[in-house]
């Protein structure tokens, strides 16, 4: 693909956006770069930018992160000094006819590229990217559980709330490594899927009966499941991480206040950012190849 008449911006993000940047760059395009760690020495033909502004300026395509906005609107900038919140003025900088490649956008996001004529492609619910990068979130997971608990994985009680892609890769890696777990979702498939796994399905509500055998929570849904009810019936001192994007599944200042070891794992795809990046890149390659052949057709 030849996208030497196109500039990307890539803004916000982590060491992944390092591996997409280098890979956009391989196709000619003009590609600038803000908001994630660049290495020493740079980024092969990639443009580092001052500002969001300045990487956005004529930009045919902007590249945000999976991880979803915050609660602000901010992009997922981790290591970004100041928060990037891709309003109305911002998006303005880019050319006419842009596309913002993305997870999926709030409804501010939304309404300010509407409004300009910018069009949004997401990938948060493509099936094949999010199960290409699940098993570098799940080793993040487990990197950070291993680190935050005092007893083994194998053999302890665990709670996965929610079955989707990464709830049910999580399900299946926990289940390998000896613990006992307990899967909560409102989908009967995915819970008979689970027992299959060897996990003990439940719908959500069992969720409060179940919590005082608990020694770990995982949720992966994006909506408040585990409520403060849940967490005071858990033991003292329980790890309860939160895999969903924003707003999360878990009240995670309910599970401190109760002495719980709370964690929200934003970014676990970090973990291996060359793996995670190069498959980002796939899928948004994939989403640009489509947009340039429709704008062939359209000429």
């Amino acid at each position: 693909m030849d996208l030497s008449h196109r500039t990307i911006a890539v803004v916000g993000g982590d060491e992944r956006e390092q591996e997409i940047a280098r890979l956009a760059a391989t196709t000619g395009a003009t590609v600038r770069a803000y908001g994630f760690p660049v290495p020493e020495g740079g980024i092969p033909s990639v443009l580092a930018s001052t500002s969001a502004a300045e990487a956005l300026e004529g930009a045919d395509y902007a590249l945000f992160p999976i991880p979803g906005l915050s609660a602000e609107g901010a992009l997922f900038a981790p290591e970004c000094s100041e928060p990037i919140v891709p309003d109305r003025d911002l998006l303005a900088r880019m050319a006419p006819g842009a596309t913002i490649i993305l997870g999926w956008p709030d409804d501010k996001l939304r309404a300010a590229a509407e409004s300009l004529g910018i069009a949004f492609s997401e990938y948060e619910h493509d099936t094949e990217l999010m199960l290409l990068r699940g098993p570098a979130i799940i080793e993040g997971a487990l990197q950070a559980a291993i680190a935050n608990t005092r007893v083994t994985i194998h053999d302890a009680t665990v709670a996965v709330v929610g079955h989707g892609n990464v709830g049910r890769l999580l399900t299946r890696t926990l289940v390998q490594l000896g613990a006992h777990v307990h899967l909560f979702a409102r989908n009967p498939v995915q819970r008979a899927d689970a027992y299959a796994a060897g996990a003990r399905p439940h719908p959500l509500e069992d969720l409060p009966r179940v919590a005082p055998q608990l020694d770990m929570i995982f949720s992966t849904v994006p909506s408040a499941v585990v409520s403060a009810e849940v967490l005071a019936a858990v033991p003292a001192g329980a790890l309860v991480m939160d895999l969903a994007a924003p707003p999360g599944g878990i009240d995670l200042a309910a599970a401190e206040s109760h002495g719980h070891r709370a964690i929200w794992a934003r970014g676990m795809g970090r973990r291996a950012p060359v793996t995670v990046g190069r498959s980002q890149w796939s899928g948004i390659e994939r989403r640009i190849e489509q947009i340039e052949e429709g704008r062939g057709h359209a000429g």
